[in-house]
């Protein structure tokens, strides 16, 4: 499989990490770059392909993040890359809204075709994760002409004002950011390690708590995150979204499907909602439809997407000529490579390689993911209670070593692993092997 990259699908370590000209950079950024943009580990990233990250002094590392789910078809795709050096020579911008272009009009269309449902649908290109959701709350209260948005415990939906307002966990995204706006709600979800309930259980016991703290006649939305990202890597339990869809059907509530990191093939199909059986009314997408370029979308029925007035939509950059072009290539590449079966590939390989890491080591209480979104949780031996140390000295030694994983969990203390969706069964096993390198030293700490 390397032969195919510009760079060797290995790791390869030529000094400590982060190496000297890494360290020099960082002194340069903590005078000129604002504090709050934290950053997980200081390496800095000249480039790379496939699965594999190379840092300015030249060390090769196995990227496990993808940019937090962005880069699913690799990194530096050369046809993507060559897409938007075609595009950015021809046109970088009109403002669609001003004067249209076609690349903007084939996303749609295509975006149409891959959404789960077979009615008519529309879309909106926007530039981010959050202004999709944000959009799609616009879009849904116009519609139903109601105020109130039903978001799930553990849910991550952006940072700006309104999402960080539907986002769960207060540190680091909310803590001194507020006033957030009203009319935002957050509901019991299903978290099968933790709460042990059936999808129909959890699924009830979310509804009662909407019919006795807010009323489902007030709902204009109810936003899901197939599985909950930066939540953990949680994934409702069986039935449990089926439900939840007849309900919001039920009381002509917008059932929202939060794609922006499950979605464009990561989980083994196009939309992660697609393993629930459900049809949802609006899909927001983001991260991985581009290859890296700025675009995110929202789509759905038509008559909610063309309840809102012209005009009341929209942005300076949104479906921006030159990322558009990136994400017709990225389709196209998907269709071509098949890499919906190769996320279904990376499955196999994760759960053969560290299925068994609950039964291997104390610290692991739970392994699930689905396609190439993995989630690990750390607790303390013989508990579910999270064990966010366990987790720091992980993704030091993990960083140190070359091998770029996430954090995730409301407690942060879940591993989180997004690989390409072209990653080798080596890399994942070379990486496997530091992650366990880091449990078994975590644990021999402890006793």
């Amino acid at each position: 499989m390397s032969s195919s990259f510009s760079v060797s699908q290995e790791r390869k370590l030529v000094t400590a990490l982060p190496g000297p000209r890494s360290i020099a950079l960082q002194e340069r950024r903590v005078r000129a770059v604002s504090a709050g943009a934290g950053t997980l580990a200081n390496i800095y990233m000249d480039h790379g392909a496939g699965a594999i990250l190379v840092d300015v002094d030249g060390n090769q590392i196995i990227d496990l993040g993808c940019g937090i789910g962005v880069t699913t078809i690799g990194h530096a795709h050369p046809e993507v890359a060559a897409a938007a050096a075609a595009q950015a020579g021809k046109l970088t911008h009109t403002l669609f809204t001003v004067t249209p272009y076609e690349n903007y009009v084939r996303v749609a269309e295509k975006l149409a075709e891959i959404t789960p449902g077979d009615f008519e649908k529309h879309s909106i290109l926007v530039n981010t994760g959050a202004e999709a959701v944000e959009n799609a709350v616009k879009i849904a209260r116009k519609y139903t002409g109601r105020r109130a948005i039903v978001s799930l415990d553990h849910a991550f939906h952006g940072r700006t004002n309104l999402t960080m307002a539907m986002t769960y966990r207060p540190w680091p995204e909310r803590v001194g950011m507020g006033p957030f706006p009203g009319e935002i709600y957050s509901v019991p979800t299903s978290y099968p390690y933790q709460d042990g309930l059936s999808g129909e259980e959890a699924a009830e016991k979310t509804i009662d708590y909407i019919q006795t703290h807010i009323g489902a006649s007030e709902i204009a939305a109810f936003f899901v995150e197939p599985i909950q990202g930066d939540g953990g890597i949680v994934i409702p339990a069986p039935g449990y979204f089926k439900r939840l869809s007849e309900f919001c059907t039920e009381n002509g509530i917008v059932f929202v499907s939060d794609e922006i990191q499950a979605g464009i093939a990561r989980t083994g199909a196009w939309y992660g909602i697609e393993h629930h059986g459900v049809v949802p009314d609006l899909v927001t997408t983001a991260k991985g439809i581009a290859g890296g370029f700025p675009l995110a979308a929202v789509t759905g029925r038509a008559e909610i997407m063309d309840a809102v007035q012209p005009g009341g939509i929209g942005g300076t950059f949104g479906g921006n000529p030159v990322s558009t072009a990136a994400a017709l290539a990225v389709f196209d590449i998907i269709e071509r490579d098949n890499l919906i079966d190769e996320a279904k590939r990376v499955e196999k390989a994760l759960w053969a390689r560290i299925g068994d890491w609950a039964d291997k080591f104390d610290i692991v209480g739970d392994v699930r993911g689905k396609g190439a979104m993995f989630g690990v949780e750390l607790v303390h031996p013989g508990t579910k209670k999270p064990f966010p140390e366990a987790l720091a000295f992980v993704l030091k030694h993990a960083t140190t070593n070359g091998v770029i994983a996430l954090d995730a969990g409301s407690w942060d203390s879940v591993l989180r692993i997004m690989p390409s969706v072209v990653i080798s069964e080596a890399l994942i096993d070379d990486a496997a092997s530091v992650l366990e390198e880091a449990f078994t030293l975590f644990q021999a700490a402890q006793q």
